[in-house]
């Protein structure tokens, strides 16, 4: 397994991995991933970079022996938090309890820091315990918890948990869970 920047020939196999979710983890998605142009647009223009996929197989042409594993991005936030970068983590449920999702966490942290980002936000829903302890690993904190904010698929309110890593204030903690050695390796977002 590799985890490598998204690029056009992951397309197919990302909607696929998409498309194989379980309905309950499609309501915390904010993009409609079930859609393949919106999976296929991520790859063109502005929306390109700062997206990787975990992948298995040899990816031949097209793409079509290729399976994802697991996705996440780092979307930089516009205006007067352009210095903030959002994280976007999902994994196969087979994957799940694996490590991908943390190997996942730290190329995003990595590559967000290379790119200069001082502050990550990841949006947790509070009953995903495995999920918050993974990036409080990682120099998360809770930075808010929003009561009954959103609305899964069958009506149920949910309460979501913002949590944070601002770079400067947690930069020691991150040689601890091996960061700083990766920031040398790793190319910069687009």
């Amino acid at each position: 397994m590799a985890v490598v920047e998204l690029g056009p020939e992951h397309c197919d196999a990302l909607v696929r991995f998409f498309a194989g979710l379980p309905e309950g983890d499609l309501t915390f998605i904010k993009e409609d991933v079930t859609d393949p142009e919106t999976v296929r647009s991520w790859t063109q223009g502005a929306a390109a970079g700062g997206r990787w996929v975990a992948v298995e197989g040899t990816g031949g042409e097209g793409g079509d022996s290729t399976e994802v594993t697991g996705y996440v991005a780092v979307r930089p936030l516009p205006g007067w938090s352009d210095h903030v970068g959002e994280v976007r983590l999902v994994v196969a449920p087979s994957h799940r309890g694996s490590g991908l999702g943390r190997e996942l966490a730290r190329r995003a942290l990595t590559e967000a820091v290379g790119a200069g980002l001082s502050k990550l936000v990841v949006e947790v829903v509070a009953e995903q315990g495995s999920a918050l302890a993974l990036f409080t690993e990682l120099g998360f904190t809770g930075e808010a918890l929003l009561t009954d904010h959103i609305r899964d698929r069958t009506g149920q309110l949910r309460d979501l948990m913002v949590l944070a890593h601002h770079v400067d204030r947690t930069w020691s903690g991150m040689d601890t869970v091996g960061v700083a050695d990766e920031l040398s390796s790793t190319p910069p977002l687009r």
